[in-house]
């Protein structure tokens, strides 16, 4: 293997998923805020090896997969549509990849979400050593021969390995073994393919975490796993900063409530300051741009509204991610009005908000000393920081 390997990652998704009896294919089921899927395919466009990354897809499935990766667009080729059988939807993935000449390919289920980078460095690495390599763990329960209910014999456990994917494989060679399967023959994974074809297959060490999810009761462990393991989430943090002058009027709204004032703030919508910033800091930790780019002031639908509708679509946006707001901190700087009366209404009002705890709320004010555009008592600047928790694996590639 070159070090300047191009290297393809093929996921079967065609699969139907019959044993886990749901109305829809496996692998768009939910899975921390995300479908199993989307936590599979974005282990491989975070890996710095990956070059390309083909989806195999049903054609029954085209608007469930767009949603599930469409803001994905390192590394990801446009998706293929699947055969009847794992092995013809391999095929056809493997045939769509071809004008991208790549040297080295990986195959992975779409039903496998935790794979890790360690996972695939290691089949990389094993490609150094050969045309052909899976992902293999030692069996550690006594294995029986069975017909029926009846045992026939028990088997050497000493000589039987368990098999995961990613699998890997020179490109080539596993086009060429494809192409060569006997009309009627199935096999159950690629190395299989390899093996029939008269290729070595070597193991590597996998990771009894990188379940597949077959069943309810994968499932129900998959969803376990996620949920305790804090080394699947990482926290991200925004900033925001916003400011609006006086006008006329004789009140003004800040973090959603209403105080009497001898002047108005003036903005397109409400002209609350707080909730902009607030929405821009929560925007910033998932790289979604700011207020403008979601509510832009040359629409009249935006006009006078409420800033809490700013806020109601980041926090959405998050959730949608999978993701949960730890806490926000909000600075308002101003000579006047003064905050601290309203301080415990304004925390109240975000947190419901953003359906936190109050707790979570940090509302402060502070003056400017008589210096600038606050200072001389012409408007109001805010500044927040919010820091959010996401699915590592669904974080923008």
């Amino acid at each position: 293997m070159s070090a300047k390997s191009n290297i393809a990652v093929l996921i079967v998704a065609a699969g139907r998923g019959t044993r886990l009896k749901t109305t829809q294919p496996k692998q768009y089921l939910e899975l921390a805020g995300a479908p199993i899927l989307r936590h599979a395919l974005s282990a491989f466009t975070d890996h710095p090896a990956i070059n390309l990354v083909q989806v195999v897809i049903s054609t029954d499935d085209k608007t469930t997969y767009e949603k599930a990766t469409k803001d994905i667009t390192t590394r990801l080729l446009p998706s293929v549509i699947g055969g009847a059988t794992r092995q013809a939807s391999v095929l056809a993935g493997l045939k769509a990849l071809v004008p991208h000449n790549p040297d080295l390919i990986l195959v992975h289920d779409g039903a496998r979400p935790f794979v890790s980078n360690d996972i695939i460095s290691r089949v990389v690495e094993g490609l150094a050593k050969a045309k052909a390599v899976t992902l293999a763990l030692p069996v550690v329960d006594t294995i029986k021969q069975v017909n029926g209910n009846k045992i026939e014999k028990t088997l050497d456990r000493a000589k039987l390995m368990t098999v995961q994917t990613p699998q890997g494989f020179d490109f080539q060679a596993l086009l060429e073994a494809h192409k060569a399967i006997p009309d009627q023959a199935l096999f159950t994974d690629d190395a299989a393919i390899a093996e029939h074809a008269g290729l070595d297959v070597i193991c590597v060490e996998g990771d009894r975490a990188n379940i597949k999810i077959t069943t309810q009761a994968d499932l129900e462990y998959a969803h376990r796993q996620i949920t305790a393991d804090d080394k699947m989430m990482q926290t991200h943090i925004g900033q925001g900063f916003d400011v609006h002058r006086f006008g006329p009027g004789n009140k003004l709204i800040l973090c959603g409530v209403e105080i009497p004032h001898t002047h108005s703030l003036v903005g397109h919508s409400d002209a609350d300051a707080g909730l902009h910033a607030l929405t821009d800091a929560l925007l910033g930790t998932i790289g979604e741009g700011d207020i403008g780019t979601h509510f832009p002031p040359s629409d009249k639908a935006w006009k006078d509204a409420p800033s809490s509708l700013f806020l109601d679509k980041a926090r959405d946006l998050i959730a949608e991610r999978g993701g949960t707001i730890i806490n926000a901190d909000l600075t308002l700087i101003c000579e006047a009005p003064k905050i601290g009366p309203h301080r415990p209404a304004m925390r109240a009002q975000v947190a419901e908000i953003l359906k936190v705890d109050i707790s979570r709320i940090s509302i402060k004010a502070t003056t400017s000393e008589g210096l600038g555009f606050t200072g001389r008592k012409e408007g109001i600047a805010a500044q927040a920081i919010a820091s959010v928790s996401l699915p590592k694996t669904l974080t923008n590639r």
